[in-house]
């Protein structure tokens, strides 16, 4: 069994449900959620990159982390795509370093997880699918994110579906990225922890005959491959089947 201590400044449940639905029995997740220290104090919202910026101060991580008593996890997962694409990869893994050095714990995080996963998969172009909740900025910042790293971004947008996490259905998600994907793209990356498309890339990548990549997928792969666990996901995309 892996304790996966969750860090993310997001109220939407997402790795705490699709993470241990992927990985039934194997799986155990604990939430910390991330938050201003001074509630009080006038403060940019979480969904901004201005304000996902301001949640990466490592005394806030630190506070947020703190609740994983010693020995009580055995990872912790940064949990937050857009919190990557507002700070950027190299500041990303910077954060992941310091945080795992502070703590003594294997570290990863939803962004950088994702552009291993499409190098994994030898992917240059890719169409990136993001929640409806996610604004111009964000798509904006996605594109450049994964484009710092040498990718081939053919797309960047918000899924047209119902802007509640709770009514968005996989059926809704496998139609909504067919009828959208452009012919160029080799992949999809679905962005967005909170946004629970896990259980589209089956039909997905059923569908399109690509790969199909989602933030919760990606972040249990990485913990997969740092903790060198022997866990057998199916029906959850070929990135967990690759020769």
């Amino acid at each position: 069994m892996i304790s996966l201590g969750v860090l993310t400044p997001h109220a939407a449940a997402g790795p705490e449900v699709e993470l241990p639905d992927m990985a039934p029995g194997r799986v155990v997740t604990r939430i910390s959620r991330i938050t201003a220290p001074d509630l009080s104090a006038p403060r940019t919202p979480p969904t901004s990159g201005a304000g996902l910026r301001a949640l990466t101060a490592p005394s806030v991580l630190d506070e947020a982390a703190a609740v994983f008593v010693r020995g009580s996890v055995d990872v912790i997962g940064y949990a937050s795509t857009s919190t990557g694409y507002a700070i950027g990869c190299a500041a990303e893994a910077a954060m992941v370093e310091r945080l795992s050095e502070r703590w003594g714990l294997p570290v990863v995080a939803a962004s950088l997880s994702a552009g291993a996963a499409l190098r994994a998969l030898s992917v240059q172009r890719v169409a990136l699918v993001h929640p409806p909740w996610f604004d111009d900025e964000l798509n904006d910042l996605g594109a450049a994110y994964f484009r710092s790293q040498g990718f081939d971004v053919v797309s960047s947008a918000s899924a047209g579906l119902a802007n509640d996490p709770s009514r968005i259905e996989p059926g809704a998600v496998v139609e909504w990225i067919s009828g959208h994907l452009s012919d160029d793209a080799e992949a999809v990356f679905i962005g967005g922890t909170g946004f629970r498309a896990a259980r589209a890339i089956e039909g997905l990548e059923h569908r399109l005959g690509r790969p199909v990549l989602e933030s919760n997928q990606v972040l249990l792969w990485s913990v997969l491959a740092r903790l060198e666990a022997d866990v057998e996901v199916v029906r959850y995309g070929r990135l967990f089947h690759r020769p």
